[in-house]
């Protein structure tokens, strides 16, 4: 498609807007998550491997109330800045695997023996893994 000045143009369909603010906010996510010292972060963009969502964010945290606290504080960020909150959250009584569904960003927050034993990067290995530059 090219446009008056014959200058290639780029098409912004639905699923390229939606594709641009999944990304958004997966890195909103981890971004939340290295304030408050995360670990080992990984974004897996799993949209083209699977239909349940499109980015997976896998953390570790090395206590209970550490798991919690970045948790909370996702939480907090992700509806400041995009006004949402998780559709289901799963395991913060327990505080060993916490995840967080928004749709299309799944957020996974473990202890490290539950991160070692799941291996969701090697389940999911045949995902694209995006880049993040933790502070």
């Amino acid at each position: 498609m090219r446009d008056q000045n014959n200058k290639p143009s780029t098409l912004v369909t639905p699923d390229t807007e939606n594709q641009d603010a999944s990304y958004g906010l997966a890195l909103t996510v981890a971004q939340a998550a290295d304030d408050r010292k995360g670990a080992d972060l990984v974004i897996l963009s799993v949209s083209e491997v699977s239909y349940i969502t499109d980015y997976f964010v896998i953390v570790t945290g090395f206590s209970r109330v550490q798991v919690r606290a970045i948790s909370q504080w996702i939480e907090q960020q992700v509806e400041e800045a995009w006004n949402r909150l998780p559709v289901r959250t799963a395991g913060k009584a327990e505080g060993i695997w916490i995840l967080q569904d928004y749709g299309d960003v799944i957020v996974h927050i473990l202890l490290p023996e539950e991160r070692k034993f799941y291996n969701l990067e090697a389940f999911w290995g045949h995902a694209e893994q995006i880049e993040f530059q933790a502070s």
